[in-house]
Protein backbone atom coordinates (compact mmCIF):
# COMPACT_ATOMS: atom_id res chain seq x y z
CA UNK A 1 0.00 0.00 0.00
CA UNK A 2 1.42 3.03 -1.09
CA UNK A 3 2.12 5.80 2.01
CA UNK A 4 0.22 9.13 1.05
CA UNK A 5 2.50 11.14 3.23
CA UNK A 6 5.90 12.05 2.35
CA UNK A 7 9.39 14.02 4.57
CA UNK A 8 11.37 14.93 1.99
CA UNK A 9 11.77 18.94 0.71
CA UNK A 10 13.96 21.24 -0.33
CA UNK A 11 16.18 20.33 2.72
CA UNK A 12 14.94 16.88 3.81
CA UNK A 13 16.54 14.33 1.19
CA UNK A 14 16.58 11.22 -0.23
CA UNK A 15 20.34 10.34 -0.94
CA UNK A 16 22.37 11.62 1.96
CA UNK A 17 25.11 14.46 1.43
CA UNK A 18 28.21 14.00 -0.33
CA UNK A 19 30.11 15.06 2.45
CA UNK A 20 28.64 12.91 5.05
CA UNK A 21 30.88 10.34 6.64
CA UNK A 22 30.64 6.75 5.73
CA UNK A 23 29.19 5.78 9.29
CA UNK A 24 27.20 8.90 8.69
CA UNK A 25 25.62 7.69 5.57
CA UNK A 26 25.50 4.47 7.02
CA UNK A 27 23.35 5.28 10.12
CA UNK A 28 21.22 7.69 7.81
CA UNK A 29 19.74 5.34 5.98
CA UNK A 30 19.46 2.08 8.05
CA UNK A 31 15.82 0.72 8.20
CA UNK A 32 14.31 -1.01 10.52
CA UNK A 33 14.38 -0.22 14.39
CA UNK A 34 17.14 2.43 15.16
CA UNK A 35 16.48 1.43 18.71
CA UNK A 36 17.46 -2.12 17.57
CA UNK A 37 20.47 -0.93 15.92
CA UNK A 38 21.61 1.32 18.70
CA UNK A 39 20.96 -2.46 20.73
CA UNK A 40 24.15 -3.36 19.02
CA UNK A 41 26.70 -1.07 20.86
CA UNK A 42 25.33 -1.72 23.84
CA UNK A 43 22.76 -1.54 26.66
CA UNK A 44 20.04 1.49 25.22
CA UNK A 45 17.90 3.58 27.69
CA UNK A 46 14.83 5.92 26.57
CA UNK A 47 14.70 9.28 28.94
CA UNK A 48 11.77 11.43 28.08
CA UNK A 49 12.25 15.17 27.56
CA UNK A 50 8.69 16.40 26.73
CA UNK A 51 5.41 15.29 25.85
CA UNK A 52 3.03 18.03 24.94
CA UNK A 53 0.58 19.35 22.86
CA UNK A 54 2.45 22.09 20.53
CA UNK A 55 2.26 23.68 17.30
CA UNK A 56 4.11 21.71 14.17
CA UNK A 57 7.83 22.93 13.10
CA UNK A 58 7.54 25.09 9.83
CA UNK A 59 9.53 21.71 8.35
CA UNK A 60 6.24 19.25 10.26
CA UNK A 61 3.02 20.49 8.80
CA UNK A 62 3.20 19.95 5.08
CA UNK A 63 4.38 16.63 5.26
CA UNK A 64 1.94 15.80 7.71
CA UNK A 65 -0.83 17.59 5.32
CA UNK A 66 -1.67 20.04 8.59
CA UNK A 67 -2.34 23.64 8.37
CA UNK A 68 0.89 25.84 9.75
CA UNK A 69 -0.88 26.54 13.05
CA UNK A 70 -3.00 23.16 13.38
CA UNK A 71 -1.81 21.61 17.05
CA UNK A 72 -0.14 18.39 17.25
CA UNK A 73 1.12 15.95 19.94
CA UNK A 74 4.41 16.22 20.15
CA UNK A 75 7.17 13.25 22.59
CA UNK A 76 10.47 14.19 22.47
CA UNK A 77 13.57 11.50 23.78
CA UNK A 78 17.00 11.11 24.29
CA UNK A 79 18.42 7.65 23.38
CA UNK A 80 21.30 6.58 25.73
CA UNK A 81 23.13 3.52 25.45
CA UNK A 82 25.39 2.43 28.13
CA UNK A 83 24.72 6.25 30.20
CA UNK A 84 25.62 8.20 27.29
CA UNK A 85 23.10 10.07 24.70
CA UNK A 86 23.29 8.36 21.60
CA UNK A 87 20.18 10.56 19.65
CA UNK A 88 17.39 12.67 20.13
CA UNK A 89 14.59 12.21 19.14
CA UNK A 90 11.29 14.16 18.16
CA UNK A 91 7.97 12.63 16.98
CA UNK A 92 4.95 14.53 16.23
CA UNK A 93 1.43 13.41 15.05
CA UNK A 94 -2.03 15.77 14.30
CA UNK A 95 -3.52 16.11 17.90
CA UNK A 96 -6.93 14.16 16.79
CA UNK A 97 -5.12 11.12 15.87
CA UNK A 98 -2.74 10.88 19.12
CA UNK A 99 -6.35 10.45 20.50
CA UNK A 100 -7.39 8.60 18.07
CA UNK A 101 -5.36 5.69 15.87
CA UNK A 102 -1.88 6.65 17.66
CA UNK A 103 -2.81 7.15 21.44
CA UNK A 104 -0.99 4.67 22.57
CA UNK A 105 2.32 7.11 21.67
CA UNK A 106 0.70 8.99 24.83
CA UNK A 107 1.15 5.85 26.96
CA UNK A 108 4.65 4.49 26.00
CA UNK A 109 6.56 6.57 29.17
CA UNK A 110 10.00 4.83 28.72
CA UNK A 111 9.58 2.16 25.96
CA UNK A 112 11.14 3.13 22.95
CA UNK A 113 8.36 4.18 20.32
CA UNK A 114 9.52 1.11 18.51
CA UNK A 115 7.53 -1.26 20.46
CA UNK A 116 4.67 0.11 18.25
CA UNK A 117 5.87 0.91 15.16
CA UNK A 118 7.35 -2.59 14.43
CA UNK A 119 5.01 -5.01 16.13
CA UNK A 120 1.77 -3.58 13.82
CA UNK A 121 0.98 -5.38 10.45
CA UNK A 122 -1.14 -2.05 9.72
CA UNK A 123 2.03 0.68 9.98
CA UNK A 124 3.33 2.06 6.51
CA UNK A 125 6.53 3.85 6.73
CA UNK A 126 7.64 6.53 3.53
CA UNK A 127 11.78 6.85 2.71
CA UNK A 128 14.17 8.17 4.89
CA UNK A 129 15.09 11.66 4.54
CA UNK A 130 18.07 13.19 6.03
CA UNK A 131 19.98 16.50 6.32
CA UNK A 132 22.55 18.24 8.35
CA UNK A 133 21.17 20.78 11.30
CA UNK A 134 22.36 24.05 12.57
CA UNK A 135 21.41 26.13 15.42
CA UNK A 136 18.68 27.50 13.54
CA UNK A 137 16.89 24.47 13.55
CA UNK A 138 14.77 23.22 16.84
CA UNK A 139 15.98 19.89 16.94
CA UNK A 140 19.44 21.13 16.44
CA UNK A 141 19.01 23.24 19.81
CA UNK A 142 17.29 20.16 21.63
CA UNK A 143 19.95 18.36 20.76
CA UNK A 144 22.94 20.59 21.96
CA UNK A 145 21.54 20.12 25.46
CA UNK A 146 22.50 16.67 25.24
CA UNK A 147 26.60 17.11 24.44
CA UNK A 148 28.85 17.22 27.24
CA UNK A 149 31.05 19.96 25.12
CA UNK A 150 30.40 22.52 22.67
CA UNK A 151 28.48 20.81 20.23
CA UNK A 152 29.58 20.80 16.39
CA UNK A 153 28.62 23.80 13.82
CA UNK A 154 26.15 21.16 12.59
CA UNK A 155 24.63 18.00 13.34
CA UNK A 156 23.05 15.16 11.52
CA UNK A 157 19.47 13.91 11.01
CA UNK A 158 16.79 11.84 9.27
CA UNK A 159 13.31 11.46 9.66
CA UNK A 160 10.19 9.50 7.78
CA UNK A 161 6.71 9.24 8.35
CA UNK A 162 5.03 6.14 9.86
CA UNK A 163 1.00 5.38 8.98
CA UNK A 164 -1.30 3.94 10.35
CA UNK A 165 -5.35 3.77 9.23
CA UNK A 166 -4.89 7.13 6.91
CA UNK A 167 -2.79 8.99 9.79
CA UNK A 168 0.48 10.02 9.92
CA UNK A 169 3.16 9.84 12.19
CA UNK A 170 6.64 11.68 12.12
CA UNK A 171 9.85 10.84 13.78
CA UNK A 172 13.11 13.03 13.46
CA UNK A 173 16.64 11.46 14.92
CA UNK A 174 19.36 13.54 15.63
CA UNK A 175 22.45 11.47 15.85
CA UNK A 176 24.59 12.78 18.36
CA UNK A 177 28.70 12.95 18.11
CA UNK A 178 29.03 10.37 21.01
CA UNK A 179 27.36 8.32 18.30
CA UNK A 180 30.25 8.73 16.04
CA UNK A 181 32.70 8.84 18.31
CA UNK A 182 32.04 5.08 19.45
CA UNK A 183 31.77 3.80 16.16
CA UNK A 184 35.20 5.19 15.25
CA UNK A 185 36.98 3.59 18.47
CA UNK A 186 35.00 0.14 17.46
CA UNK A 187 36.38 0.68 13.63
CA UNK A 188 39.84 1.22 15.34
CA UNK A 189 39.60 -2.16 17.03
CA UNK A 190 38.59 -3.66 14.38
CA UNK A 191 41.64 -2.30 12.38
CA UNK A 192 43.67 -3.20 15.09
CA UNK A 193 42.73 -6.53 15.30
CA UNK A 194 43.31 -7.41 11.69
CA UNK A 195 46.76 -6.42 11.93
CA UNK A 196 49.27 -8.65 12.29
CA UNK A 197 51.50 -8.48 15.49
CA UNK A 198 55.21 -6.80 15.14
CA UNK A 199 55.72 -9.69 17.95
CA UNK A 200 53.66 -12.36 17.39
CA UNK A 201 52.71 -14.88 20.18
CA UNK A 202 54.24 -18.01 20.71
CA UNK A 203 51.81 -21.31 19.75
CA UNK A 204 51.28 -22.09 23.16
CA UNK A 205 50.49 -18.57 24.33
CA UNK A 206 47.49 -17.70 21.59
CA UNK A 207 46.23 -14.02 22.10
CA UNK A 208 42.37 -13.28 22.39
CA UNK A 209 40.65 -10.68 20.34
CA UNK A 210 39.17 -7.79 22.71
CA UNK A 211 37.32 -6.50 20.01
CA UNK A 212 33.64 -5.93 21.65
CA UNK A 213 30.50 -7.64 19.86
CA UNK A 214 28.59 -4.79 19.42
CA UNK A 215 28.20 -2.74 17.09
CA UNK A 216 28.08 -4.87 14.16
CA UNK A 217 25.40 -3.82 11.34
CA UNK A 218 21.90 -4.58 10.99
CA UNK A 219 19.92 -5.51 7.96
CA UNK A 220 19.09 -2.35 5.56
CA UNK A 221 15.01 -2.84 5.54
CA UNK A 222 14.86 1.22 4.97
CA UNK A 223 11.23 0.93 2.97
CA UNK A 224 9.67 -1.49 5.69
CA UNK A 225 8.51 -0.33 9.37
CA UNK A 226 8.97 -3.74 11.33
CA UNK A 227 12.01 -4.52 13.87
CA UNK A 228 15.35 -5.23 11.47
CA UNK A 229 16.53 -8.48 12.24
CA UNK A 230 20.39 -8.99 13.74
CA UNK A 231 23.05 -9.95 11.56
CA UNK A 232 24.16 -13.67 11.59
CA UNK A 233 28.17 -13.94 13.05
CA UNK A 234 30.13 -12.47 10.17
CA UNK A 235 33.56 -12.14 9.71
CA UNK A 236 35.82 -9.61 12.02
CA UNK A 237 36.48 -7.73 9.55
CA UNK A 238 33.21 -6.70 8.68
CA UNK A 239 31.93 -5.49 12.59
CA UNK A 240 32.03 -1.37 13.69
CA UNK A 241 30.77 1.39 11.25
CA UNK A 242 30.29 0.84 7.00
CA UNK A 243 29.48 2.36 4.21
CA UNK A 244 25.97 1.92 2.80
CA UNK A 245 25.77 2.20 -0.62
CA UNK A 246 22.21 1.93 -1.35
CA UNK A 247 19.08 4.60 -1.04
CA UNK A 248 16.05 3.82 0.73
CA UNK A 249 13.33 2.58 -1.39
CA UNK A 250 9.73 3.81 -1.33
CA UNK A 251 7.04 1.85 1.29
CA UNK A 252 4.46 -0.32 1.13
CA UNK A 253 2.26 -2.44 3.60
CA UNK A 254 4.26 -3.93 6.46
CA UNK A 255 4.82 -7.51 6.26
CA UNK A 256 5.56 -9.24 9.71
Amino acid sequence: MPIRFDAADAHWRVAPLPGFSAAQKDWLTRGGSLTAHLRTLGEVAVRVTREAVALPWADEHAALGLVPRAPVWVREVVLSVDGVPFVAAHSVAPLAASTGVWQATRRLRTRPLAELLYSDSSVARSSLVSRRLTVRHPLYRLAAREIGETPPHALVARRSVFERHGAPLMVTECMLPALWAQLAHLANLVNAASTPSAHPASPSAPQRSHVREHGRPLEHTASRAHGAPRAEQGDLSERGARESGHLPASDGKVKR
